[in-house]
């Protein structure tokens, strides 16, 4: 059998351990306590990315509407520019629809997990 104080020792000193180690990473000699986590200034958080991603995929289809109607109006835009310009609005907008999914899910699963 497993003695439980021995054990609940061997727990204790062993994240005595590792959070000598954190400090010592850290470049710390006191002992590594938990805090929030803040983003570094100049590093783009998961926010930034999914704005920025949103913002490229909304001015690819505002262009492409651009393309399209300058061309419906009958300026000299080749039909090839605006099918082309079509396709990729399309494709970006269908690969942020599947992430939009994706990133969900992964939510509802996480919310769902038994505690």
């Amino acid at each position: 059998m497993i003695d439980k104080a021995t054990s609940f020792s061997n727990v204790e000193s062993m994240l005595a351990t590792i959070r000598q180690y954190q400090a010592d990473a850290a470049g710390k000699n006191t002992p590594a306590v938990l805090t929030p986590a803040t983003p570094e200034v100049g590093k783009p958080t998961f926010g930034d990315a999914i704005n920025s991603a949103i913002s490229k995929t909304n001015d690819t289809q505002q262009y492409a509407g651009e393309l399209r109607q300058a061309y419906d109006r009958g300026e000299e835009v080749p039909l090839t520019d605006v099918v082309l310009a079509m396709q990729k609005s399309s494709l970006s907008f269908e690969a942020t629809l599947q992430i939009r999914n994706k990133v969900l899910k992964a939510y509802e699963d996480i919310l769902n997990m038994p505690v």
